[in-house]
Parts: structure tokens; C-alpha cells; sequence
């Protein structure tokens, strides 16, 4: 049974993405549109198809020029986010060569950067400001890696200073950057505990074909997108600085969601 349902998931991933994939690609060559409203359509397919529900606390800010900052582990956070809101995201360059997935990331006009040249990291950050001008709100994986869902790395603070270019790119005086929690609570609605969310998670060496056809197979799943409050940044912060402060609003929130109680983040915080 659960091999029919992951080739019934496999075939309307196709059926979709037949007539999305076309759309899309006459709306980047044409330049018809900076608003991903396509990708969103198709975020949401997704997520019904592999039998993913989102659950959001909170809000997308409203102000503008905007970056996200979330932490990161599993492909499947691209649809989840995805799913609720006009974003553009940020991807290591090595999403780019992947069979279908980088196409699909490149019609989604996502911004590819190689964390190991400096240089290509000036010019991306660049390029974030430019559309983070231009009003489009833009996601960073901070982690720059993704981590096995019980726990929140470290975020780097490279990319995170597009925010200030942002500001100079743009009429205004300031910009914002907003934390996002992004956790996988539950498995067939029953709560997934640390062992069960690695089912979730794709990180390390795992093949990604082998862990895609996993979460087809077994669906149900559920996951908690938490916003926390945009952070205006002006020309004095010290963006070492903002990404700890960030990290640590993202981990506290995480553990919140994990823990399935959000009255206690702060004894959480404290108990760890």
C-alpha cells in the first residue's frame, strides 16, 4: 500500500508539474513577473501530494526591503515555506547541477552561491540586496547546511550582511530581518521524537532519491513554520552579532515547537 501511494504521489507530481513547469518558464523568459505566484501553486501541490501539513504561528513581515533567516533540514522545507508565501530563496551552488530539483530552483529565480569563494559570496550578497530592494522578500538557510532536525547549527553571518546593502541599494533607511522556526512536530499525528524526525531530516551523505521515495511511501506529516519579529537593521549593527541574536531566537522557538508547548520557551531556554 505504501508503494502505491508514493507512485500515485510520483505520478501527480508529474501531472502538476506539466502544466506549472511551462507556465513558469514562459513567465521568467518573459520577464512578465517577479512575483512567484506559480512556484506558490506549486508548493502547495506538493505538500497535499507527499501529505504535508503546514502549521504557521505568526506572520511574514509586512515591511520591506525583507530577508528571512530560517534554519534548515530537509528538502521539504523549500515546499513548506513555499506553500504559504511569495518568497525567493538562497541555495549552495550545488543545487544548481541537480537533476530536476535545479531546474526547478532556477524557474523559482532562486540565487545560487559557492560558500567557498569568498568572492562569489560579495557577489550574491550583492544580488540579494538588488531584489531585496526591489521588494521581494528573500530566504537564507543561515545554517548554510542542514542539520538532522533536532537542533539548530549555528547561523553564518556572511549573507546576512545583504541586509545592509539592501539599505543602500533602496529609498530607505533601513531594512529587516526576520527569524523563522521551522520544525517537524509530528508523524501520522502522532508526536515524532527525536528517532522519527531523522526519517524527516536529509542531511550529511544521504542519497536524496532514496529519502524522497521514503517520505512519499509514509506521508502524513506535519510541520510548524514560527515567525518571530522582524529586526530592523541599521548601518551601525554588527551582523556577527545579529546572526547569534537570530540563531538563538530560531533555536528557542524550534525547541518550543518540538516541545509542543509555547508557553515555556523561556524554560526551555534555560533548561538546556
Amino acid at each position: 500500500m505504501a508503494t502505491v501511494r508514493a507512485v500515485c504521489a510520483i505520478a501527480g507530481l508529474i501531472l502538476v508539474s506539466l502544466f506549472v513547469i511551462p507556465t513558469q518558464w514562459v513567465i521568467v523568459k518573459l520577464g512578465l513577473s517577479t512575483k512567484p505566484h506559480v512556484p506558490l501553486l506549486w508548493h502547495k501541490a506538493v505538500c497535499w501530494l507527499v501529505g504535508l501539513r503546514v502549521h504557521q504561528h505568526g506572520e511574514m513581515a509586512t515591511e520591506r526591503p525583507l530577508l528571512i533567516t530560517a534554519n534548515h533540514c530537509s528538502w521539504l522545507d523549500i515546499s513548506a515555506l513555499g506553500s504559504t508565501n511569495l518568497v525567493c530563496f538562497i541555495a549552495k551552488s550545488e543545487v544548481n547541477k541537480w537533476p530536476v530539483f535545479g531546474f526547478l530552483s532556477r524557474l523559482q529565480r532562486t540565487i545560487f552561491v559557492d560558500r567557498q569563494r569568498k568572492t562569489d559570496i560579495g557577489r550574491v550578497a550583492k544580488e540579494v540586496a538588488h531584489r531585496m530592494a526591489g521588494g521581494e522578500a528573500m530566504v537564507l538557510f543561515a545554517e548554510g547546511t542542514s542539520s538532522n532536525g533536532n537542533e539548530v547549527l549555528p547561523f553564518r553571518s556572511a549573507l546576512i550582511g545583504a541586509a545592509h546593502q539592501a539599505m543602500h541599494v533602496g529609498e530607505g533607511e533601513s531594512a529587516y530581518v526576520q527569524p523563522l522556526s521551522i520544525a517537524y512536530t509530528r508523524l501520522h499525528g502522532m508526536p515524532m521524537g527525536h528517532f522519527w524526525r531523522k526519517h524527516v531530516a536529509w542531511y550529511g551523505d544521504m542519497e536524496l532519491a532514496g529519502h524522497l521515495w521514503a517520505i512519499l511511501k509514509e506521508g502524513g506529516l506535519d510541520v510548524e513554520l514560527t515567525w518571530g519579529t522582524p529586526i530592523p537593521i541599521e548601518k551601525a549593527t554588527d551582523r556577527k552579532v545579529l546572526a547569534r541574536d537570530l540563531q538563538e531566537q530560531v533555536r528557542v522557538m524550534t525547541l518550543s515547537a518540538l516541545h509542543g508547548d509555547r508557553s515555556k520557551q523561556k524554560e526551555l531556554v534555560e533548561a538546556e
